[in-house]
């Protein structure tokens, strides 16, 4: 949860050291949040929030602590309230089932309408919530197209310059003197870039695996690794394996 606490600390702290970085000549930040800003459309884009994970498995008689949801708002409005952007795009798996949208509390409801007061906001839609979200402010797509670049939940196989896309969960590891650190990454080769997923309880995919091959010109990809209150950027021959 060190996000979360970063987050509760953004007000009270110097802004974390983020990394630009450009998709398809589009230039971007990359955020130590998770989030990735688009400062020449005034664009915010998260991937993979997942939200009412905990209810999901709760509803298949699996207990997990009931904090997901309420967690992972406080950081995305964190980083809304950084870069108050004119746009938010979320990039899918928005929720971690169907009903998610629609079974979630009405306090959480609050706590997303009071955040898209006053700007758009896109939910794309993801495999695990395909049937787009119930009486929450913003419109569905399955992807969009902006500036550029295009935005989808999965990435799409061979080259896709301008993709902008989540559901991998990149993430990466690095070493630091004798010990191995990984983390949750933004993937880019100049091309196309994927998300890391936003949701607090969500895991991640190395970039080595298999599911990643094909999809970035490896002799240019960057993985901007997400640290507690920093960025660090890392070219994919210095990753471990």
């Amino acid at each position: 949860m060190s996000r979360l606490a970063l987050a509760r600390a953004a007000a009270m702290t110097s802004v974390p050291v983020s990394a630009e970085t450009t998709v398809n000549g589009v230039a971007a930040v990359c955020d130590p949040l998770g989030g990735l800003y688009l400062p020449e459309s005034g664009m915010l884009v998260v991937s993979d929030l997942h939200l009412e994970k905990g209810a999901a498995f709760a509803r298949r008689g699996m207990m997990l602590p009931p904090y997901d949801t309420l967690a992972t708002l406080t950081v995305l409005s964190a980083v809304i309230t950084r870069y108050a952007p004119k746009i938010v795009v979320s990039l899918g798996d928005n929720f971690h089932d169907r009903i998610g949208s629609r079974e979630m509390p009405e306090e959480f409801r609050t706590l997303l309408a009071n955040m898209a007061r006053g700007r758009e906001w896109v939910w794309i839609n993801g495999n695990h919530d395909p049937d787009g979200i119930f009486d929450l402010p913003g419109t569905s797509a399955d992807e969009m197209h902006y500036g550029g670049l295009v935005f989808r939940h999965e990435p799409q196989p061979g080259p896709q310059r301008g993709e902008v896309a989540g559901h991998l969960h990149p993430a990466a590891t690095v070493r630091r003197r004798d010990k191995a650190v990984r983390r949750p990454c933004f993937a880019t080769d100049g091309a196309r870039l994927l998300m890391p997923a936003f949701g607090l309880m969500s895991g991640g995919l190395d970039l080595r695996h298999k599911a990643m091959h094909g999809l970035f010109d490896r002799a240019a990809l960057i993985a901007h690794l997400m640290g507690k209150d920093r960025i660090y950027s890392v070219r994919f021959g210095n990753l471990t394996g």
